[in-house]
């Protein structure tokens, strides 16, 4: 549930409230550039939302806000305020995006609607296209290492250890049995091949087998 402050509630009530939307997009080294839907520009938090930006993020008010998938955010800006030299320089890679509801008669006052960052943005046509993400899409990051049958190197890496320019044109399918009988890199196997699969929750003791957990 969103904190509306009362007096912006109060004027909302009243019908005196002219509300506008306004975007802020700041960058990592700390530029702040903002937009607006309203037919003038806006003063939010010393910010100048520039009108007439050209700004569409339609599909981000119903996805950005705490969904973990990506929303679609598109615009030409008329002021130049982004360009293609800037994103090519990667200045827009990870910029954080804030998008509030104002007053634009009074606004100081204001509610955040939703927070994201700017997860991919390239330019094409004298227009951007930008992908933004969520707070939640940080959870579906992987972090660190996962534990898995097949092995987790590239092919030739420092981890792998393989010297490709002995075997060129050979691929690998990351087996245990691969690396073993075809590399003879066993040592180097990034996998775990005695990690149980889901069958071994249906697995149960056969009359007349070797049940001394032995095998795989």
């Amino acid at each position: 549930m969103r904190a509306v402050p009362a007096a912006l509630a109060e004027r909302i009530e009243s019908g005196a409230a002219s509300l506008c939307h306004a975007w802020v997009l700041t960058r990592a080294d700390g530029a702040a550039l903002g937009f607006t839907d309203h037919d003038r520009d806006v003063v939010v938090e010393g910010v100048t939302c520039k009108a007439a930006s050209g700004w569409s993020a339609g599909a981000v008010d119903g996805e950005a806000g705490f969904a973990p998938g990506l929303a679609a955010a598109l615009g030409t800006f008329d002021d130049a305020a982004i360009t293609a030299a800037d994103i090519e320089a990667g200045l827009y890679d990870g910029a954080a995006v804030v998008c509030r509801r104002v007053d634009w008669e009074a606004p100081e006052l204001f509610v955040e609607l939703w927070r994201a960052r700017v997860a991919r943005i390239a330019w094409t046509g004298g227009a951007f296209t930008a992908e933004l993400e969520g707070p939640a899409a940080a959870l579906e990051r992987v972090v660190g290492r996962t534990y898995a049958r097949t092995c987790d190197a590239v092919l030739g890496d420092a981890r792998c250890g393989v010297d490709l320019a002995a075997l060129p044109g050979v691929t690998c399918d990351r087996r245990w049995t691969t690396c073993r009988e075809v590399f003879a890199n066993g040592v180097n196997f990034r996998g775990f091949p005695t990690l149980p699969g889901e069958d071994f929750l249906t697995l149960y003791p056969v009359e007349g087998e070797l049940n001394d957990g032995g095998r795989r």
